[in-house]
């Protein structure tokens, strides 16, 4: 790959995060007592309606499950984030045994630039070929130890059929740039600082609850529309 085409991919995270996250992070405690799979409490709290009902408007967000459901749960990941490896596998788990849940899986690339490489061929694979592509990207790519960029999430994406120069292009394409900046801009706003981080209903979650902590909690949400009942 040339100096240019390692280029192509290029983007500050800085920039395009810290819009409005900051303050409302400080928020985080325990809004609802709930603990992960060690016991340990999960750090949450409850989130702006307003906001959290402008996540469906995002662009270039990977769904999972029937459109209808009644429980969407969202996960915003890095590629390059150790904890985000493991919730990658409970979130597979979670698809295949939950069939009415829908999960939405949202880019916020905030450990490095290799990260944001990473979240651009997953969103121009996402919009070249769809939801069920970029699934499969995001599991493979979160398979493979090492650090993941711009080369090595295009030689995950290899398999998929896209020619190498065409994802490029399009993951260079403002089309991209700008449903990247969004992505991170909604997790900056609501307060997610930790990857990964969920938004399930109206309240966040800081960090990776593990699968049976999830679980209870989109139970309890089908139950009485809170994460504990």
């Amino acid at each position: 790959m040339s100096i240019d085409r390692r280029r192509f991919l290029a983007i500050s995270a800085a920039s395009s995060f810290g819009m409005g996250g900051a303050a409302l992070a400080q928020g985080y405690g325990q809004a609802f007592k709930v603990d992960n799979d060690e016991g340990r409490p999960i750090a949450n709290t409850r989130l702006p309606g307003e906001i959290v009902g402008e996540i469906p408007a995002l662009r270039g967000v990977t769904y999972i499950g029937p459109a209808e459901a009644e429980i969407t749960l969202y996960e915003f990941f890095d590629y390059n984030c150790p904890y985000c490896r493991k919730a990658a596998a409970d979130m597979a788990s979670l698809a295949g045994s939950d069939s009415a849940l829908r999960i939405g899986l949202i880019n916020n690339p905030i450990l490095s630039p290799q990260s944001a490489q990473a979240a651009k061929v997953a969103l121009a694979i996402q919009r070249k070929l769809g939801s069920a592509a970029a699934w499969t990207l995001y599991r493979t790519m979160l398979a493979k130890p090492g650090q993941i960029d711009g080369l090595g999430a295009l030689k995950a994406a290899s398999t998929l059929g896209v020619p190498a120069a065409e994802l490029e292009t399009i993951a260079d394409s403002d089309e991209v740039r700008l449903a990247l900046k969004a992505q991170m801009r909604m997790a900056a706003d609501l307060g997610l600082t930790a990857t990964p981080s969920y938004v399930l209903g109206n309240t966040g979650l800081l960090g990776h609850p593990g699968p049976k902590a999830l679980a209870r909690m989109i139970a309890a949400s089908r139950r009485c529309d809170r994460i504990a009942c």
